[in-house]
């Protein structure tokens, strides 16, 4: 069964706290975006990094306001919305981390990392476009509550983490070695964390609250 809020007399707050996870999830793409022009050399690190910092901001600040409406909300309803507020108060922390990840791509930038050239390289702009079409997804999924694109994207989700996986592990073998090659694995991990947390918001749709971050683990250690 898909979680949801009872919405008497607490409609209004209910609107707000799903908006702002809406909210979340696009200044998380934005700061992906950013932090990925700096890394593929598109911009400067100094250009765009207060803007970056900025939307972190605006990130943690709507995870504090929706723990806030979360506690008023429980005032109100008592233990009628018990599920759903643990399940909020779960991946509001995932999509929280999604900022931070997007901040730790921009700190390779900023350390001097530029990904402009070769296979890695394109292999990163890749990325840099078909992870924020599946945050883009994900969003919708969840705001939905859509049972059918969720089990559509995990798999999707499973395969872009098995690419992240097998770069880095190539990397550590020593295949294409070369001056970037540890901030590309570095940048494969922090893609990997960022996928894994969007998997995290999914199974809130398919997933029983005990199974929450189900998806945040490996395949073989779903257990």
């Amino acid at each position: 069964m898909v979680f949801g809020f009872k919405r008497d007399d607490d409609t209004d707050r209910i609107d707000r706290i799903e908006g702002l996870v809406q909210r979340m999830l696009t200044d998380d793409a934005h700061a992906f975006a950013l932090a990925m022009d700096a890394l593929l050399g598109r911009r400067s690190p100094l250009e765009v990094g207060a803007e970056l910092r900025s939307t972190d901001h605006r990130v943690n600040e709507a995870e504090r306001e929706i723990r806030r409406e979360l506690i008023v909300h429980a005032s109100v309803q008592g233990a009628i919305d018990t599920l759903a507020i643990l399940v909020y108060m779960s991946i509001v922390k995932d999509l929280e981390r999604i900022g931070d990840y997007a901040k730790n791509l921009f700190d390779l930038a900023d350390d001097g990392a530029r990904l402009t050239d070769g296979v890695l390289a394109e292999e990163l702009a890749e990325h840099a476009e078909t992870v924020p079409r599946f945050m883009a997804a994900s969003a919708t999924c969840f705001r939905d509550r859509d049972l059918e694109l969720a089990r559509e994207l995990l798999p999707q989700g499973d395969a872009l983490l098995d690419r992240f996986d097998g770069r880095v592990s190539g990397l550590v073998r020593g295949e294409g070695l070369g001056p970037d090659a540890v901030a590309t694995a570095l940048a494969n991990r922090y893609l990997k964390r960022i996928v894994a947390h969007l998997m995290n918001l999914l199974s809130a749709v398919v997933m029983p609250i005990d199974r929450l971050d189900y998806f945040d683990e490996d395949p073989e250690d779903r257990g």
